[in-house]
């Protein structure tokens, strides 16, 4: 017969076993089973210096840190000032010693798949750290560099192989690039970016970007080119070409089978006479044309394959050369079915009768952003965009509102029928709209203070839409002495007869 005090021994000596075998399971080092893919995996999600850190717990792991295929170093620069800005900094010279030490006592068989770094040092100390990245065989490579002076275009970098995407970015002052190199590399890049370029001098640059140096380049990116005045870009599989803050560009001749996206933004030089814009791109699905100056000649061939456009032209005098290129812009991207214009865009419209006559039906347009003071003299403009858009499915209207510009406020008199002139205006476009109100769906007003503009509008369209589904306006914040008539307003448009027995109105309080 077991004794009490051999049972308890018994049952103590069984609660210890479980103990072992519960902290035995806690214990279990899960994360180092893991596959390698999946450690490199989570291992990029950390900074850095925190991947570096962890080489010290195992074999294993120093195996892992030193074949670490995905170097981003650019997360070095944040602790230099956490709080006061949350731009990332550059890196300073111990900074880049460790990058040079990691590349260094990297494992020689283990090629780099990506490398990132920003750096304020000298040409002859980046040169070094791109030949290291170039040795190991980098196939992506971003660099935002700070030097005291001009520099020129690294030469390894030219000569690789395995490089399928390079991004220079010279923050101050810029690079040069060498004529004599340029035109006979980069056959194995894919996607090109550079930022801060000194062009000055050398003409023979305009046509490097040539099927002969770029064989295989699908995405090309060009940022503040100085002295940059005539570009040709003819590489036979790009895809994605953007150029931004060129403003001294006088020629631009784009030519591009398979080109797909097209972004020019803040480009040209205003000033000179006889400036161009050739484009022969016949499967370009989106172009963004923001902030350029007019060119006296623009020739683009129709896109057939246009989707999304996006135009921002600079307002200025606009001879007859230049009328003639805005309606030849326009007349490209005739096809396209999202459409967004600028302020500028619109007032160009509104004072000029020449597209009043001129402006080319966008037949395949559905959806169609405007950005507009909405002044007195944008009204006939409007309409003639709306004209031109006869299967118009949603209409968003931004409507800028600087109060440098006075806009009359609504006067309740206003609301008897055709009392106002901007509603006998609408009244007599009904004909001519017919088409265009009897497809329009969504309507969106943002930035409605109801004004005498944007009243009759809402009205108008309110009382003609047919096929009208929804109209939101969106208001700001108004001083108490006015919500009443704010209030007044809302409640007789919600009271007069509407086209669309479908039709809703909501009013939203804008942020």
């Amino acid at each position: 017969m077991e004794t009490r005090s051999a049972a308890a021994k018994k049952k103590k000596l069984s609660f210890c076993k479980e103990n072992e075998l519960i902290s035995d399971h806690h214990n279990i080092d899960r994360i180092t089973d893991l596959p390698d893919a999946i450690l490199r995996h989570i291992l990029f999600l950390l900074p850095i210096k925190t991947v570096a850190q962890t080489s010290v717990l195992s074999k294993r792991w120093r195996s892992l840190w030193s074949s670490f295929p995905d170097l981003d170093f650019t997360t070095l620069g944040q602790s230099l000032q956490p709080c006061s800005s949350s731009k990332t900094n550059p890196l300073n010279c111990k900074d880049s010693d460790f990058i040079t030490q990691v590349l260094n006592n990297r494992d020689k068989h283990s090629d780099i798949r990506i490398l990132r770094f920003q750096a304020r040092l000298s040409f002859s100390r980046l040169n070094g750290l791109i030949r290291l990245a170039i040795r190991h065989k980098v196939q992506e490579l971003d660099v935002e560099v700070f030097t005291e002076d001009y520099f020129n275009f690294p030469r390894c970098v030219i000569a690789s192989d395995t490089l399928r995407v390079f991004k220079l970015k010279s923050k101050r002052p810029g690079f040069r690039l060498p004529p004599s190199v340029m035109t006979s590399g980069f056959r194995c890049l894919h996607s090109l970016s550079l930022s801060r370029i000194n062009l000055c001098n050398q003409p023979s640059l305009s046509d490097m970007f040539s099927e002969s140096s770029f064989l295989l380049l699908k995405k090309l990116s060009l940022d503040t080119c100085f002295g940059l005045k005539h570009l040709r870009v003819g590489c036979r599989v790009l895809q994605d070409l953007t150029l931004e803050n060129c403003f001294e560009l006088q020629g631009l001749n784009v030519l591009g089978s398979k080109l797909e996206r097209l972004r020019i933004v803040k480009c040209f030089d205003g000033y000179v006479e006889k400036s161009w814009v050739k484009i022969d791109a016949p499967r370009l699905g989106v172009v963004l044309w923001e902030h350029n100056c007019l060119s006296d000649n623009v020739s683009i061939e129709t896109l057939s394959y246009m989707h999304k456009a996006s135009i921002g032209l600079l307002h200025e005098d606009i001879s007859v050369a230049k009328l003639q290129s805005v309606s030849n812009l326009f007349s490209a991207l005739s096809l396209a079915h999202c459409l967004t214009l600028e302020s500028n865009c619109i007032e160009i419209l509104s004072n000029n009768n020449y597209f009043a006559v001129y402006l080319h039906q966008f037949s395949n347009l559905k959806s169609l952003e405007l950005h507009t003071g909405f002044k007195k003299n944008n009204v006939p403009g409007l309409a003639s965009i709306f004209k031109s858009c006869p299967m118009l499915h949603t209409l968003i209207l931004n409507i800028i509102n600087d109060f440098k510009t006075e806009r009359r406020q609504w006067n309740k008199d206003l609301w008897e029928m055709s009392n106002s002139e901007e509603e006998k205006y609408w009244e007599s476009q009904t004909q001519n709209l017919k088409s265009f109100l009897h497809h329009l769906k969504i309507v969106k007003i943002h930035g409605f203070l109801e004004c005498e503009n944007e009243v009759s509008l809402a009205k108008f369209l309110l009382k003609h839409g047919k096929a009208l589904e929804e109209m939101v306006l969106s208001t700001g914040h108004c001083k108490a002495r006015h919500s009443l008539q704010r209030q007044k307003i809302r409640s007789q448009m919600m009271g007069f007869s509407w086209a669309s027995s479908n039709a809703k109105i909501t009013f939203n309080l804008a942020g």
